[in-house]
C-alpha cells in the first residue's frame, strides 16, 4: 500500500495519506493527461515529478488541506486522490475536491464511497460544518456527484476560470452538517 499511513477505509477502498512515493507511480502521468484533468486547474501546466514531489511536501506540512491516496483494495493500485482544500478551522468549512486518474475505475462510483467516507470524518472528526466544491458547467459527472452525496447548487461564479481559451463559469455545491 506504499508508504502514505493508512487514515480511512470504507468497503473497498483505502484512503492514505499521499506520499512522496507516490510521484513515481501514476500519480505524474495523470496530471498530463487532458482527458483525466479535463475539468480541473491541475492540466494548466506540465508536471514533473520535482514539482509533484514538493507540493506533496509541501502539502504535508501544512493543517489546512488533506489529502489522501485513494487505494483499491482488490490490487493495492493508487487509483486517485480524495482531498479537503481550504480548510478553515474559524468558519469550519472546507472544499472537497477529486481527482480519479485510472480511467477503468471510471463511473464505478469510486468517488462516491471515498467521498461520503471523507465528508462523514469531516464532519464527526473534524467537527466542520461545511463542505463545498466547484466544478464547471460541462462537468456533468462531478455535479452527479456532488447531488449524489447530498450537496445542493449553491450559486454560479460567472466566468470564473479561464480555460482553453475561454472563461468559464463555476457551478457551486455544498453540503451543511445537520448534526
Amino acid at each position: 500500500m506504499n508508504n502514505g499511513r493508512l487514515f480511512l477505509e470504507t468497503t473497498n477502498y483505502y484512503l492514505r495519506t499521499l506520499s512522496v512515493e507516490d510521484v513515481d507511480g501514476n500519480y505524474q502521468r495523470w496530471l498530463n493527461d487532458q482527458e483525466v484533468v479535463e475539468h480541473n486547474s491541475h492540466g494548466r501546466f506540465p508536471q514533473t515529478p520535482e514539482t509533484l514531489r514538493s507540493y506533496v511536501t509541501s502539502s504535508s506540512l501544512t493543517t489546512n488541506q488533506l489529502i489522501l491516496a485513494v487505494i483499491a483494495k482488490e490490487n493495492g493500485l493508487h487509483i486517485g486522490n480524495i482531498s479537503l482544500q481550504q480548510i478553515n478551522w474559524v468558519d469550519r468549512n472546507a472544499e472537497i475536491a477529486f481527482l480519479l486518474g485510472e480511467k477503468e475505475f471510471w463511473g464505478k462510483g469510486v468517488m462516491f464511497e471515498a467521498g461520503q467516507k471523507l465528508i462523514s470524518h469531516a464532519f464527526q472528526t473534524l467537527n466542520l460544518h461545511r463542505i463545498h466544491c466547484g466544478t464547471s458547467f460541462e462537468n456533468k459527472g462531478m455535479q452527479q456527484l456532488a447531488i449524489k452525496l447530498g450537496m445542493t447548487q449553491e450559486g454560479v461564479r460567472k466566468e470564473a476560470i479561464f480555460n482553453n481559451g475561454k472563461y468559464i463559469d463555476i457551478l457551486e455545491f455544498g453540503l451543511l452538517n445537520k448534526n
